[in-house]
């Protein structure tokens, strides 16, 4: 039998904390809440959770650096909650390695939706025929994307990414020099139901881009007024 997805619930709000813990054990989650960030990284370890929901305003560790942490070792999906609604502090929960960001007051349904919208783009592939899974993999010099198995090799060493980062970088990769919009990734990788702007892919790029440089064949390239692509040379 398959268990339940895990949950961790991270503000410093109880009643909000339980009010999304509610409607989360609703949809059949199983959940855990803690209240600051020090709580969070301990209950990171303990309750292995395949999902955070992390608010940034914590006593002590905020949001943004148990972020940081959580994200060097691990890509476990994580979506900020926040009252801040400034361009600014989404970017930086975004360049942190964020998954999403919700902002407070939010919709109860819309904040499931987002959570089974993130899950989903980080559920495990199951295993496939061998053509199907050679048809999930891109492959150049010195660079292996496996959608399979959500996998990168750079340069024969692993390279590790959120979700998100793999999946775009896995699109553009497996249309070599095809020129994308934001707008057309954003729909491709996040999905209609994302609600944010085409910064995001931006700041996905920036960060795809530290970790995998430029080579003599192939580059991640930006198409001025346009988008992004893969070229190959």
């Amino acid at each position: 039998m398959i268990g339940k997805q895990k949950i961790l619930i991270v503000d410093d709000d109880e009643n909000i904390a339980e009010l999304i813990s509610l409607y989360l054990t609703k949809e059949c989650f199983d959940t855990k809440m803690v209240y600051n960030g020090e709580d969070a990284l301990s209950a990171f370890e303990t309750y292995q959770p395949n999902l955070i929901l992390l608010d940034l305003m914590l006593p002590g560790i905020d949001g943004y650096q148990v972020c940081r942490e959580i994200r060097a070792k691990s890509a476990t999906p994580i979506i900020m909650l926040s009252a801040k609604g400034e361009v600014f502090d989404k970017v930086l929960g975004l360049e942190l390695g964020a998954d999403d960001y919700i902002m407070k007051p939010f919709d109860s349904k819309e904040m499931v939706a987002r959570v089974r919208a993130v899950l989903r783009r980080y559920q495990p592939v199951k295993a496939e025929e061998p053509a199907a899974e050679k048809a999930k993999c891109a492959e150049f010099e010195d660079l292996v994307i496996n959608l399979t198995n959500y996998s990168v090799y750079c340069d024969g060493r692993h390279v590790e990414m959120p979700p998100k980062e793999l999946e775009l970088l896995y699109c553009l990769a497996s249309s070599p020099n095809q020129v994308f919009t934001r707008e057309q990734l954003l729909d491709r990788i996040w999905g209609y139901e994302y609600i944010g702007d085409t910064r995001t892919v931006d700041v996905h790029i920036k960060r795809l881009r530290e970790k995998i440089k430029d080579h003599p064949h192939w580059s991640l390239s930006t198409v001025w007024g346009i988008g992004y692509k893969f070229e190959t040379k």
